[in-house]
């Protein structure tokens, strides 16, 4: 089998949309709407649009590509061995960037709080130590440490054990059949369908356990992104739904673009018209975002299984370059930010240089530093030493998160 260069693609463009997400979180408005680690003096209500179309669906497609990783390598791995393969290449990095990555983060928040004293070196130290520090200091102030952009490691990993447990039952002849139903979904079943579990999850959960990314009592993130992830185990590399997920790419891509359309207009109706909005209309909104983001998804995985499929000469070094990056990009950003934003340089010499250095400090950091390295290699969740790989190699090496 070769390898899903789309697949490889989408991974590295959903983290590289991941990076621009959280620049335009220094910058748009309203800021109790948005609040972030740091906010610019520059912010920009109309960023508010792309954000959301982007953030109902971004860290869903990140989980369910790494449902694929766990489909990939459960077809040459051992039950025990994947189990620990995924252990060492998350909580590894988890670890590091939380001793060593991500300090600059609650750094930058707490001066900028005024509730940190200016001095960084001073600041490590007391962080760890685990502190204490003043309430509201910075984003997990009472655990005395935080792992802010990293939440999504220990979720995977988490996610992948569960997914490990049931394997069993999934490939007992009885889960195989249930795989196979699923499977051959087509039409608008497959445009329509997921999307049901993660509207039932809004319904129930939504309300009473709103997202924290703490791991712990955060019950209606772990249902939609557990059920996420199953569904890119499920997807695997079958090639019926890869099939139609290509062959509906425009209509998912219309149908997301109609219910993102109808979903904000209800949502601004209140504004828009004296009477008060039915309860039925605001049932209706709620059910269409979940439907969007199911849609956007498809459309996604279909335009990328038509187009990006092929070995572009950019993809092998940023499939490894992508891990190092995700870890640290936040960090650059903020520090970044943290040195620039006092100087008032405008609403866009401003963001064009926070996310310059952000660009050149991960691109110098991995290129320079980590990937020549073989001890810092495995802390940012590479192999020790790259491996050499053949023109043609099983799909089973692409996903590394």
């Amino acid at each position: 089998m070769n390898r899903r260069h789309d697949i490889d693609a989408l991974r590295v463009l959903a983290f590289g949309l991941l990076i621009l997400y959280h620049l335009g979180m220094l910058y748009v408005a309203p800021a109790q709407d948005w609040a972030f680690h740091l906010k610019s003096r520059y912010l920009a209500s109309w960023l508010a649009y792309p954000m959301l179309a982007s953030g109902f669906w971004r860290m869903d497609l990140l989980f369910l590509i790494s449902g694929l990783a766990v489909h990939f390598l459960r077809g040459r791995l051992s039950l025990p061995a994947l189990a620990w393969k995924r252990t060492v290449r998350l909580l590894l990095p988890l670890a590091f960037g939380i001793a060593v990555v991500v300090p600059i983060q609650p750094y930058a928040q707490g001066v900028a709080n005024g509730l940190v004293a200016p001095g960084f070196g001073h600041f490590l130290l007391r962080y760890w130590t685990g502190g204490p520090w003043p309430a509201g200091a910075f984003d997990g102030w009472q655990y005395g440490f935080t792992w802010n952009h990293l939440w999504y490691l220990p979720y995977v990993w988490a996610y992948t054990l569960l997914l490990i447990a049931l394997l069993p039952a999934l490939e007992s002849p009885w889960g195989q059949r249930a795989l196979s139903a699923l499977r051959r979904l087509r039409g608008p079943a497959l445009l329509v369908l997921p999307a049901l579990p993660l509207l039932a999850y809004g319904l129930w959960l939504g309300a009473r356990y709103p997202t924290t990314h703490a791991l712990f009592n955060d019950w209606y993130a772990h249902a939609g992104y557990a059920t996420v992830f199953l569904y890119g185990y499920v997807l695997g590399t079958d090639r019926g739904l890869w099939s139609e997920l290509a062959r509906l790419r425009r209509h998912a891509l219309l149908l997301a673009a109609a219910s993102f359309a109808l979903h904000y207009a209800i949502n601004q109706a209140g504004s828009w018209l004296p009477l008060p909005v039915h309860p039925a209309a605001h049932f209706l909104m709620y059910a269409l975002r979940f439907v969007y983001a199911w849609a956007a998804i498809a459309a996604v995985l279909g335009y990328g299984h038509q187009y990006l499929n092929r070995p572009f000469r950019w993809l092998p070094y940023a499939r490894e370059a992508v891990f190092p990056w995700y870890v640290l990009h936040q960090s650059v950003m903020l520090a970044a930010a943290h040195w620039l934003l006092p100087l008032g340089l405008g609403p866009v010499l401003e963001p064009a240089l926070v996310l310059a250095g952000t660009v050149v400090g991960c691109a110098a950091l991995h290129e320079l530093v980590i990937r020549r390295s073989p001890w810092l290699r495995p802390l940012f969740g590479l192999d020790a030493r790259p491996k050499v790989r053949r023109a043609r190699e099983p799909s089973a090496g692409l996903a590394r998160a």
